[in-house]
């Protein structure tokens, strides 16, 4: 039996091969107020996230520490990066999904959709035919601490596809109560997303639903994956299939039949993470007030992840 460290509890054999018995867990950055939206650039060896509440995204290398990326970022929560390299972003204070072009300028991809504005895009994906996908929840027009209240314009909270050729945006899944992260298995044969609306009502399951993906629509394949502590926010893949969800207790690993593997326990709330660090093997967790890093014996799927790109 292998002996892990107490931040790793194995439930099932396959965990092993995942996480190893010398990983430990660092705080690499911390005193912010709500961490969130962690993205790799192996280009640069840096981490951006988004500190919500402060309206920042914040910069992290290994080579040059803490730095502010951006001010004043509208309570930008979800990051990712499309498929040359550029941030993708959902800001709760402008309701919209925004991109930085690589010489700085911002372009709105989405604002509205059948005419009324987006509640709050909360997190955000690209597909290999450079399609963009979020989801809109209502987290950031319930209150004034991550964004700017205000009523809902839309009949349902949606997740929506953003086509790369026309730009329009359709309503692909309508039937969340709040649907939050989202990732694709490595084939893109399959959507995961993330259902948070136990963060306001008890009669919400903490799961994670499963949709198979034919081009641009998706069909309903069921519950993917239930939590045992806390609610699923940001998720990411590895090469493998593997689903690596933010928890209650830390991150939850599950193998692509659904099944728990195990837990990475982290000391605060997770909200999100991702894969990253010179060999794509470290796993960056944002968790409420601070960032930490874990190394892991796998590399995410993203092709950002890999520090060659």
């Amino acid at each position: 039996m292998i002996n892990l460290p107490p931040h790793l509890v194995a439930l099932d054999d396959r965990f092993f091969e995942l996480v190893h018995p010398m990983s430990q867990l660092d705080q690499i950055a911390t005193g912010f107020t709500w961490t969130e939206g962690p993205v790799w650039f192996g280009d640069q060896g840096a981490l951006l996230f988004s500190d919500i509440p402060t309206q920042r995204i914040m910069r992290w290398s290994e080579a040059e520490g803490l730095s502010t990326y951006r001010n004043g970022s509208q309570f930008n929560n979800g990051n990712t990066r499309d498929n040359q390299g550029r941030l993708i972003g959902c800001r709760h204070g402008a309701r919209d999904v925004v991109r930085t072009d690589h010489n700085g300028s911002l372009t709105v991809l989405a604002d509205q959709y059948q005419g009324k504005r987006l509640n709050s895009p909360n997190d955000v994906i690209v597909s290999s035919d450079d399609a963009v996908w979020f989801t809109d929840p209502t987290y950031g027009i319930m209150s004034n601490f991550e964004g700017f209240r205000a009523p809902s314009e839309q009949s349902a909270n949606h997740v929506f596809r953003i086509d790369p050729q026309s730009g329009v945006i359709e309503a692909v899944v309508s039937d969340f109560t709040q649907p939050n992260g989202l990732v694709f298995s490595p084939d893109e044969t399959r959507l995961y997303i993330a259902e948070s609306g136990s963060s306001h009502s008890v009669d919400v399951p903490a799961m994670i639903r499963q949709f198979d993906v034919d081009g641009a629509q998706i069909h309903d394949a069921g519950v993917f994956a239930t939590l045992d502590c806390g609610l699923p926010d940001g998720m990411r893949v590895d090469t493998a299939g593997n689903l690596w969800s933010s928890a209650g207790d830390g991150v939850h690993c599950f193998a692509p039949d659904g099944t728990l593997l195990g837990k990475i326990l982290v000391p605060e709330t997770v909200a999100n993470l991702c894969f990253g660090g010179p060999d794509g093997q470290r796993l960056f967790i944002t968790a409420t007030t601070s960032v930490y890093r874990v190394f892991v014996d796998i590399k995410g799927a993203e092709p950002w992840t890999r520090s060659h790109q």
